[in-house]
């Protein structure tokens, strides 16, 4: 018998139609349809920093904003029919903005979207919004210019000039008569409440003995830092975001300069006490709200809020929260979420009672609000006072 050496026998068996037939693949399950969604629905756009340097922002506002849209669909919805909510992340860059912005208008086909949180994207989302006609309601951009787009755009939180004005005040009820300010003059937010907080502090007669900047991402602070502690201020004013102001002020302590910091609702991230650590004890900030309000709304959300998330709400999870009711709150007077019926319906809104007060919109958007101070003690936010406008 010829034997077969092995190499041609598994050439043999690897042709076709030789040895045994593999077994036919498994059947693999019919992933199942989405659900399709009510064509009458009202879609509302969400632009949101979800990753990127604020990401921690972002997360926040994400979970207030589907909270209330849950909410309000459990109760029938808006016009008896479900609102839906349209994310875009705009990945905390400016230039990721307006594909968002369009992408939400054009294919999403939005009655108003909400956002963005950081003042710099608004900055640009808002003529966008304001040239479609389609209303825009930021829930955390501060500064002046954001609604000076047109009146399409809206804002539920405080102004720039508001919140530097309160830390002014706050700096000289402290008694402090000579202060610094550090800021980042390519970032619209940081240089605008520099300038307003220099203003307003001089003019309640205190002195400014040391003006030092840096840019966002900067590796050290050392220079601005010993060029501020060589001048002998008694506090030091930061308007920025969590993720420069808590470096800073920990490189801060390295450097000896052991005054208390004075901050901006920017700085009210969990992540700005992760990366401070004990740096940050001593220091200051306004923000939006607190959750140890124990006014009857506030406490009804912050317990529904833990039960959801296991935390309490932070400010931004409430001030997105808000701005879906409020949006909601305007679509039902206008009976439509036709652009000029729902943007005068905007406009027209009188006090509106939310998680963070009552809105009450000027002739420029604007609401007048309370600020509350915070404190930073222990590794954590404590709450010290409300200012009121």
């Amino acid at each position: 018998m010829k034997v077969i050496p092995v190499a041609a026998a598994l050439v043999i068996l690897a042709l076709p139609g030789c040895g045994k037939k593999p077994a036919p693949p498994a059947p693999q399950p019919t992933p199942a349809p989405s659900p399709a969604e009510d064509p009458r629905a009202t879609r509302l756009g969400f632009l949101v920093p979800l990753t990127g340097v604020q990401a921690s922002f972002g997360q926040d506002a994400i979970r207030g904003t589907e909270m209330a849209a849950e909410e309000i669909n459990t109760a029938g919805g808006i016009f008896g029919h479900p609102l839906v909510l349209k994310v875009k992340d705009t990945a905390s860059l400016s230039e990721k903005t307006s594909a968002a912005v369009t992408d939400l208008i054009d294919t999403d086909k939005v009655a108003a979207i909400i956002g963005e949180i950081a003042t710099d994207r608004s900055l640009i989302a808002a003529p966008l919004a304001q040239t479609r006609g389609v209303p825009l309601i930021t829930p955390g951009s501060t500064h002046e210019k954001v609604t000076q787009a047109g009146d399409y755009v809206f804002r539920i939180c405080y102004t720039d000039a508001f919140q530097a004005s309160v830390m002014a005040k706050f700096a000289r009820s402290m008694k402090v008569d000579k202060a610094a300010v550090l800021s980042d003059p390519a970032n619209p937010y940081s240089a605008g409440l520099a300038e307003i907080f220099r203003k307003d502090f001089t003019a309640a007669g205190g002195s400014i003995v040391a003006e030092e900047t840096y840019l966002a991402g900067d590796g050290g602070f050392a220079r601005q830092l010993d060029a501020i502690r060589a001048k002998g201020p008694e506090m030091v004013f930061l308007p920025s975001y969590y993720g420069d102001a808590a470096p800073i002020i920990r490189e801060a302590r390295q450097v000896g300069l052991d005054v208390p910091f004075l901050g901006t609702d920017g700085w009210d991230s969990p992540e700005f006490l992760q990366v401070g650590g004990a740096a940050a004890d001593n220091c200051y900030f306004s923000g939006h709200f607190s959750a140890e309000s124990k006014l009857p709304q506030v406490v009804t959300f912050a317990a529904a809020y833990a039960q959801k998330f296991g935390t309490p709400p932070p400010p931004l999870a409430a001030l997105s929260y808000d701005a879906v009711y409020f949006v909601a709150d305007a679509l039902k007077r206008a009976g439509s979420g036709e652009g000029p019926a729902l943007r005068d319906a905007l406009a027209t809104t009188r006090d509106f009672s939310g998680v963070t007060g009552k809105i009450t919109l000027d002739a420029n958007r604007n609401p007048a609000k309370s600020a509350v101070i915070t404190r930073v003690e222990n590794g954590k936010f404590t709450y010290l006072e409300t200012i009121e406008p």
